[in-house]
């Protein structure tokens, strides 16, 4: 059960210190409270005080990491229902499927494709990160241990969809190093897999036939001691399934029930059944509702584009602007010579001009200085975007540097063309298109 302002004020040190940030103790236990600070960003809070607040203060979900290296990912963590509530934690991620009951040639085609989508979007890299390997009921340890080998090769985190605990433990012998999710634990042989899973230190994944029995396995399976779990939440239907993922993320986190506190998976391979536009809009509807891994059985561009991009709306801070680091960033092999063009610190501004002025080719140094994240005119109607701030930011940071007296700023801004020649003594300002898209031909003009 949660615990209220008064609670956990009742076992601060009340030194009123503000070291923490906040004020007095009061105002940092309900922050605590809130779920707006943690328990431990009290330098003062004595160790059995922290013991017994950390798992009482700790999210209704809990945080689960799988893989290793770059394809660690951190599943859970969520602390609302409504990303307009606060933010989502972490994001959806993507798997696609393999199968022991798919030919050689399938498996082939299927392992190369998996790396062709792959590229990045407004700083973000957007790509299959995850294989979901199905062992069918047919297949051995040896046929399932050798797809489990290729899909090793791909150098992506592993899934390994089997229920069966003898075929599992042979398989994860050659994948457990990269920490893979065994998701196969159901009411029949839950004691077992979570042995195997637990001696190989990999998430168990749970599964039941209806979300009464998922509640029990998952129950039972923690009375064992395992609580490294993801929930499989996919039923027999569209409807099912969508109610199971949904009911679940409602009970942890409305409910506080945290026997229902962990990462879902949702199966589309099992729901879509090949069709390829009913997978998309699935993977759409459960991105946005509450599916922490979702396995597909394709993931091309046709998909990925429109996938990834919802991805990257939905699970960015609303209560932060999305933004690059400032600075100076040479483009097409710049120099101290090159001419120098300046816009704001938005990140889509960022990635879309800076795309235009790499497809224009021109020797080019973009500069970024702080605008708040935000947007060109919107900055420069907040006074964060101009004469005094780009004025200043060149001097100090770009006239120690570069060489060259040119200055392209946006179109949008001609306004402060001269204001920033009064400040800006020797340079020459110039006024850019007010679209990216007119970029490349400004420069190429501009060149001539």
């Amino acid at each position: 059960m949660a615990l209220n302002g008064i609670q956990i004020f009742k076992l601060t040190p009340k030194k009123n210190c503000k070291e923490c940030g906040c004020p007095t103790c009061m105002a940092f236990s309900m922050k605590v409270a809130q779920g707006a600070m943690k328990i431990e960003q009290c330098p003062h809070m004595s160790e059995d005080a922290l013991a017994s607040l950390s798992e009482a203060t700790a999210p209704p979900m809990k945080t689960i990491k799988i893989g290793t290296g770059d394809g660690e990912f951190t599943l859970g963590g969520e602390t609302v229902l409504f990303r307009h509530e606060k933010t989502f934690v972490s994001k959806t991620r993507y798997a696609v499927s393999l199968c022991t009951c798919m030919s050689d040639e399938e498996v082939e085609a299927k392992l190369a494709e998996i790396p062709h989508v792959d590229y990045d979007r407004i700083g973000e890299r957007m790509h299959v990160e995850l294989v979901y390997v199905n062992c069918d009921e047919n297949a051995d340890a040896a046929k399932f241990t050798a797809l489990v080998e290729k899909a090793k090769g791909l150098g992506k985190t592993l899934i390994l969809g089997c229920t069966d605990p003898e075929i599992a433990k042979a398989a994860l012998e050659v994948c457990k190093d990269s920490k893979p999710v065994l998701n196969g634990a159901n009411a029949s042989n839950y004691e077992a897999m979570s042995k195997v899973a637990t001696d190989a230190g990999v998430v168990l994944g749970v599964s039941g036939k209806d979300i009464n029995e998922l509640y029990d396995t998952t129950a039972a399976i923690e009375k064992l001691g395992n609580k490294n779990l993801v929930l499989d939440t996919t039923g027999a239907d569209i409807k099912e399934t969508f109610a199971n993922t949904v009911q679940v993320r409602r009970a942890a986190l409305k409910n506080q029930d945290r026997t229902f506190g962990y990462p879902s998976i949702v199966n589309l391979v099992k729901l879509a059944k090949g069709d390829k536009h009913l997978q998309a809009a699935l993977a759409s509807m459960f991105t946005m509702k509450y599916g922490s891994i979702i396995v597909m059985e394709q993931m091309t561009y046709a998909e990925a584009l429109p996938l990834f991009g919802l991805r990257q709306n939905v699970f960015t801070d609303p209560q932060k602007p999305m933004k690059v680091e400032p600075g100076i960033y040479p483009l097409n092999g710049a120099d101290e010579n090159s001419l120098v063009v300046t816009t704001v610190d938005f990140a889509l501004t960022y990635f879309v001009v800076s795309g235009e002025l790499e497809r224009s080719g021109v020797p080019l140094n973009l500069v970024i200085n702080d605008a708040g994240g935000l947007s060109v005119l919107t900055s420069w109607a907040a006074g964060k975007f101009s004469g005094n701030s780009i004025s200043e930011y060149i001097k100090e940071n770009v006239e120690p540097k570069v060489k060259c007296r040119r200055l392209v700023i946006p179109g949008k801004v001609a306004v402060l063309k001269g204001d920033l020649e009064a400040k800006l003594p020797g340079w020459e300002i110039i006024v850019g298109p007010r679209e990216a898209v007119q970029l490349v031909k400004f420069l190429k003009d501009l060149d001539a």
